[in-house]
């Protein structure tokens, strides 16, 4: 069962500013971030930081999330692909 993402770093296909990717994958992370807290109301763990976004949702609502979560991993696995110089998507257990 998936409990969360951590996105760090920048992906460097471009300048700051002008990474295409990097805003890509900023605003599918943003996207489930405000998914999981503010609409589905879930309790999670949440911190961001200059390009390092840690969310870990609570063990009690871990199954009310895991729709927004495989939906965003299905999305960045399948960006990893076409970008795989870029984008490096690992999957580990907490």
């Amino acid at each position: 069962m998936l409990r969360g993402f951590h996105v760090r770093g920048h992906s460097g296909l471009d300048d700051y500013g002008k990474d295409v990717l990097c805003a890509f994958v900023s605003s599918a992370v943003i996207l489930a971030a405000n998914t999981i807290t503010e609409v589905i109301g879930a309790k999670a763990q949440l911190t961001s930081r200059d390009g390092d976004v840690y969310l870990l949702v609570s063990d009690k609502d871990k199954g009310r999330c895991q729709e927004v979560l495989a939906g965003l991993k299905l999305h960045l696995e399948a960006t990893g692909e076409q970008y795989e110089k870029y984008l490096k998507v690992t999957i580990t257990e907490v």
